[in-house]
Formats: structure tokens, C-alpha cells, sequence
């Protein structure tokens, strides 16, 4: 006890260093945490996070700070079996990204072990976690000896962060929010890669997102954001790798809760979007070229109905019942029997001909958000059956009048404001304009 009222009398002392642009020692940033998480330094800690959003940190301290944070709570250990066999992916978020819904059964179809800790996001539209609440029954809260038990039985599940992981994470989060520092790289990379520390992973790839619908507009920056997250997990001894992305148009054609349930159970069927199988292959592929699990070929999975068996059981293994798993995952299923849509579907109609050059993802995500297909702060609920459903895709000849959207809303209506807006995100014109590129601008690897 002594030590740590000692340790709180400096700690002005570390700030002032901070602020001075002066590097923390790893003891000084173990005192920082611990005050986080006994919650003693309130007022310090908020000066603090200033500190490092103004100033930085460097890798040493970036590492110190990811290592404290992981250490403040539970470590998971698993069995000595499945040693190389645990991995994961986590995604710096986008509009319509529904990757981890395929990629984390597809991995557990080719033998990996995939104890997806996933969060809610903050976004626009729904986190990991309320897409897959769209599914009756599908409960994310599990305790450790249920996730060990999922991982055993059917080798993948995508769960929400328990008390007892990384706490530390949970205070500053909250904390980063009201003082606007958010966006700070040691401090993304300290969240990120603390959570997925704490899975005591073999193996990690990264969807790090750019574009106009992403948290980083241009490519430099993006790649700073990895390049931390890359070294801070190798660091930790954790096989690393990254994927840089564009993220402008919508992913795949659905956007919000439930249709995104739909589209994914649609790729697990092998009848997914070319641009989700090329995420979800790029991701898997880089996963193996860094050696993480046995390196079989992702997209198989998809075809031959593996990965969507490993779906079905993930859910029954999260408390959907197994009639309602079987349902969605037969055939022609009718999802609508089982998933609820919204009341009203509203398609809006191209106002011009031409080419579809650009569809632009992030109006579509704030008009859904004003909708209620996201929240504006934590514990707010979101309406799972908001959304919309691209009707053309990028590079599509289209008449005039032809429908191209279709929102699907409850209350609030859809205004005549947000109509414009939406009319606002397709970009039509001569095809000689049009520029595809892939979705995938460059890899990092540990």
C-alpha cells in the first residue's frame, strides 16, 4: 500500500514529464495503469491521456502501456494442443463490415481456434456484437469455462469483453471519450492489442481501414496506426500482420444488423459478394503466411459448406435454438421467419444514367444512424431491422429512374433531408471515368 500512495504523491511528476515530450519509464506507465484501474487518479489520468495525445509515445512506452494494460485483469491459457492453433482478426471498423462473421467460423472450418473478443462500436451502425444479437437467443456473454467449452466443441466464438478482462481498457475508454482523445496511436494500439493479448493468441491479422467511410481518410496514416499495432504484437510475442484496406463503398451490398446477418449467412453459403470473399481470403491468407494454424484454403470452406456448419453450431453453442440455427442455415432459408424486418422498405430511384462510380458508404452509415441502426454513446440500443441494401454495384450500367437503394426504417421516418443525402452518395458518369482498384492497397507482415 505504501508504495502505491508514494507512487500517486509523483505522479504530477509523470505528467509533467509526458507533457514535456519526454519518455515514460516502463514503472511509470505500471503506476499510471494501476491508478486506472483502482480508479484513485481520476483528474490525473485525464491530464495524463492529454499528455500522450499531444505528445506520442514512442514504441518502448507504447509496449510498456499495451503489456500494463493486458496484465490488469484475466490472461487466458488454453489447452497445450491447440498451441499455434489460436487466432484472431480484429478490424479498425467500416461500413458494412460483416468480415468477422465468416472469417471466424471459415478459420474454425480449417482447424484453427478463434476466441473472438469483440466490442459493440460506437459506430454508425452496430458493432460485431448487435449484428449477431440480431439472431433470436444468440447471447454474447459467456462465461470463460463456456468459452473454452465453444472452442473445444466447434472451434470458434465471437463473444463480448467479460468484466474481468483488461479492466484497465474499460476505465480509459470511457475516459478517452470525454476528453476527445479517441484518436491517439498508442492509445488505439494500447485498446486494440490489449484485448487481444489477453487471448494469449498464436497469431493476429489486421484489417486497418482508409478511405472516406474510415476512421483514417488517407493511406499514410492508416499505416502508421498498423505499423504500431503490427510491432507492439510481435513484441508481445504474438504473430502479427496487417491488411491495409479501402474503405469507401459500403462492404458487400447490405448495411445495419439484421441484413447484415443475412448477407453473411448468404457468403457462408457460397453465394457472398466478390469484395467480402476477397477480405475474407486476404485476411485468411495472410494468416497463414505468417504462420498462424494449418494454412488451408479459406475459400473452400465457403463452398463446401464447412464454415457454415461451424456458423450453425456457434450459434446453438451461444444459445440460439437448434431449430432456428438449422433454419437459417438451410438453403432457401426465409430469413424474415426468423429475423425481424423493419416495417416500412422504402427504394430510392437513380436520378440520372450512366456508370456507378462511387457509392459513398459513410452518408449511407449517418443517415442509418439517425435511423437507429447505431448509438451515440455506450449502453444506448440500437433497432437491429434498420438498414439499407445496395441494388447496383460500382461499375453497373444503370437507366434512369432504376431503384439502386432500399432503406428499410421504423421511427424515425425517413425525411426528405435524409433522402437527398442518401440521393447524394451515388456518383453516376461516362465509364472511361471509373477507377477500381482493389479493395487491398498493401500488407504488413511482422
Amino acid at each position: 500500500m505504501e508504495h502505491h500512495e508514494q507512487s500517486t504523491a509523483t505522479f504530477p511528476e509523470h505528467i509533467r514529464k509526458k507533457r514535456n515530450g519526454e519518455q515514460l519509464s516502463a514503472g511509470e506507465i505500471r503506476d499510471f495503469i494501476q491508478g486506472v484501474k483502482d480508479k484513485t487518479i481520476q483528474e490525473s489520468q485525464i491530464a495524463m491521456l492529454m499528455a500522450i495525445w499531444l505528445q506520442g509515445m514512442v514504441a518502448e512506452e507504447t509496449l510498456a502501456l499495451t503489456k500494463e494494460m493486458m496484465m490488469s485483469g484475466e490472461v487466458m491459457s488454453w489447452p497445450a494442443e491447440w498451441e499455434g492453433l489460436v487466432v484472431d482478426k480484429h478490424s479498425t471498423g467500416g461500413v458494412g463490415d460483416k468480415i468477422s462473421l465468416v472469417l471466424a467460423p471459415a478459420l474454425a472450418a480449417c482447424g484453427c481456434k478463434v476466441p473472438m473478443i469483440s466490442g459493440r462500436g460506437l459506430a454508425h451502425t452496430g458493432g460485431t456484437l448487435d449484428k449477431l444479437e440480431s439472431i433470436p437467443g444468440f447471447n454474447v456473454y459467456q462465461s470463460v469455462q463456456q468459452l473454452h467449452r465453444i472452442l473445444e466443441e466447434v472451434g470458434c466464438c465471437i463473444v463480448g469483453q467479460t468484466d474481468n478482462l483488461v479492466p484497465a481498457d474499460k476505465v480509459m475508454y470511457a475516459l478517452r471519450d470525454v476528453t476527445s482523445t479517441v484518436d491517439s496511436l498508442p492509445l488505439i494500439t494500447g485498446s486494440i492489442i490489449s484485448k487481444k493479448g489477453a487471448e494469449s493468441l498464436s497469431a493476429l491479422v489486421l484489417d486497418v481501414k482508409f478511405g472516406n467511410a474510415a476512421l483514417y481518410k488517407d493511406l499514410g496514416s492508416a499505416k502508421s496506426l498498423a505499423q504500431s499495432m503490427v510491432t507492439v504484437g510481435n513484441s508481445l510475442g504474438i504473430r502479427t500482420g496487417a491488411v491495409l484496406s479501402r474503405m469507401n463503398c459500403p462492404i458487400g451490398r447490405c448495411v445495419g444488423n439484421t441484413l447484415e446477418v443475412m448477407e453473411s449467412l448468404e457468403c457462408l453459403k457460397g453465394r457472398g459478394p466478390d469484395d467480402i470473399l476477397e477480405l475474407v481470403t486476404s485476411l485468411g491468407g495472410l494468416l497463414w503466411m505468417i504462420g498462424g494454424g494449418p494454412g488451408k484454403v479459406i475459400s473452400t470452406t465457403l463452398q463446401n459448406g464447412a464454415a457454415l456448419e461451424k456458423f450453425q453450431n456457434m450459434m446453438i453453442g451461444q444459445g440460439v435454438a437448434s431449430q432456428i440455427a438449422a433454419s437459417l442455415c438451410s438453403t432457401n432459408a426465409d430469413y424474415y421467419s426468423i429475423l425481424r424486418r423493419a416495417h416500412y422498405q422504402t427504394e430510392l430511384e437513380t436520378q440520372g444514367h450512366g456508370t456507378v462510380l462511387d457509392i459513398d458508404g459513410m452518408v449511407i452509415a449517418q443517415v442509418l444512424h439517425r435511423l437507429g441502426a447505431g448509438r451515440s454513446k455506450a449502453g444506448d440500443p440500437v433497432n437491429h431491422s434498420v438498414g439499407a441494401e445496395l441494388l447496383v454495384s460500382l461499375g453497373q450500367k444503370v437507366e434512369k429512374g432504376q431503384p439502386w437503394l432500399r432503406v428499410h426504417y421504423e421511427t424515425p421516418a425517413l425525411s426528405a433531408e435524409q433522402r437527398l443525402s442518401l440521393q447524394g452518395a451515388l456518383t453516376l458518369g461516362p465509364v472511361d471515368q471509373l477507377h477500381t482498384q482493389p479493395l487491398v492497397a498493401e500488407i504488413i507482415l511482422p
